[in-house]
C-alpha cells in the first residue's frame, strides 16, 4: 500500500466494527478490504508476483489487523498537526520549567527558614564540595529564581492547555523582556568595555562600602564573603584593603583568614589577590563555555518566543 493511500485510509478510516454504522461501499477508498494484501483477495492457490508464495488465511488475517491498528493510530496524529504539536512541546517543556521552579524555591525557603539542618545536612554528605555551602548564602536568590521559573512553567503551560491568549502573550512578554536584557547586557560588556568598567567600579565601590559596614556585624552578609573567598581563593573585592574598619577587624584585630597562608591574618602578611581579579580570570578561563551556554539559552529563549506567538495567533484566529 502507498504511502498516499494509506494517509488517505487514516483521514477517513471506516466505522469500528459492532458499533451498528455501515461500513462503505465496496468500491469506496475506505473500504477495508483495501486493508488486505493482494494475494489475500484472490481465492486457490495463485502466486503474488516474483517468487512470494500466496498468504495463508491467518496470515490474511493478521495482515488486516494490523492495517486498522496503524490507522487508528495514525489518524488523530494526523489531524493533531502542527498546532498539536507544538502545543504538546509547549506543555512538556513548561511542565520540566514550572517543576525546576518548584524545587528551586522550596529549596531557597528550606534555607531561609531552617538554615541550621542545612548545614548539618551538608557536613554529614562525605567528600561533599565546599560550594554547596554557598547554598546556605544565596537563599533569597534562589527564592526569586525558583518564583520566576514557576511563573513562567504555569504561564506557558496552562496558555497551551487551556488555549489562553493571555496567558500565553503574557508569557511571551516576559520571555522577550529577559531576553532584551541579556542582549543589552552583552553589547555592554563586548561593545562598551569603558562603560562596563565604569558600571563594575561603582559596584566594587558598594561591595567595599557594604563590607566595612557589615562584615562580621550581619551574619548573612559574612557568610556569603567567606563561601565566596574560599571557593575562589580570593580576599575581599580588591584586597585585603577593603576589610580596614570593618566590624571584624575592630573586634577581633586582624583580617579573615582567607586573606592569609598563615593562621594569624595582618595587613603584612597578606598576599591573597581580590575575588574580583579572581573572578575575572576564572571567566577569562572559562569563556567558551559560558559564550556556548549564553548561546543556547538565547536560543531557547528564541524558540520559546517563537512557538508561543505562533500559539497566540492560530488559538486567536479559531476564536474569530
Amino acid at each position: 500500500m502507498t504511502t498516499d493511500t494509506f494517509l488517505s485510509l487514516s483521514l477517513s478510516l471506516p466505522p469500528e466494527r459492532g458499533s451498528g454504522k455501515s461500513f462503505p461501499p465496496a468500491h469506496s477508498p475506505t473500504h477495508p478490504s483495501l486493508c488486505a494484501k493482494p494475494t489475500c483477495l484472490h481465492k486457490g492457490n495463485r502466486k503474488a508476483e516474483g517468487t512470494h508464495k500466496p498468504y495463508s488465511p491467518d496470515q490474511c488475517s493478521r495482515s488486516e489487523s494490523t492495517c486498522y491498528s496503524l490507522l487508528k493510530v495514525s489518524r488523530p496524529l494526523l489531524k493533531m498537526g502542527c498546532f498539536g504539536f507544538l502545543k504538546a512541546m509547549m506543555v512538556l517543556f513548561n511542565g520540566i520549567i514550572f517543576l525546576a521552579g518548584v524545587a528551586i524555591l522550596g529549596v531557597g525557603i528550606w534555607v531561609k527558614v531552617d538554615s541550621g539542618s542545612i548545614f548539618n545536612f551538608l557536613q554529614n554528605i562525605q567528600d561533599a564540595p565546599s560550594e554547596l555551602g554557598q547554598l546556605l548564602n544565596v537563599g533569597y536568590l534562589l527564592i526569586a529564581v525558583g518564583a520566576v521559573l514557576l511563573i513562567l512553567g504555569f504561564l506557558g503551560c496552562c496558555g497551551a492547555v487551556r488555549e489562553s491568549t493571555c496567558m500565553l502573550l503574557l508569557f511571551f512578554v516576559i520571555i522577550l523582556i529577559v531576553f532584551i536584557a541579556e542582549v543589552a547586557g552583552a553589547i555592554v560588556l563586548l561593545v562598551f568595555k569603558p562603560m562596563a568598567e565604569k558600571l563594575i567600579n561603582q559596584v566594587g565601590t558598594e561591595a567595599v562600602k557594604s563590607i566595612r559596614q557589615d562584615y562580621g556585624k550581619n551574619q548573612d552578609l559574612t557568610g556569603l564573603w567567606n563561601t565566596t573567598m574560599s571557593t575562589l581563593k580570593c580576599c575581599g573585592f580588591y584586597n585585603y584593603s577593603d576589610f580596614t574598619d570593618s566590624p571584624f577587624v575592630k573586634d577581633w584585630g586582624y583580617y579573615p583568614p582567607q586573606c592569609c597562608s598563615n593562621t594569624t591574618c595582618t595587613a603584612d602578611n597578606s598576599a591573597v589577590p581580590g575575588c574580583f581579579t579572581a573572578l575575572k580570570k576564572l571567566l577569562d578561563d572559562n569563556a567558551v563555555i559560558i559564550i556556548a551556554v549564553a548561546l543556547g539559552i538565547a536560543a531557547l529563549e528564541v524558540a520559546a518566543m517563537i512557538v508561543s506567538m505562533t500559539l497566540y495567533c492560530k488559538i486567536g484566529s479559531k476564536h474569530d
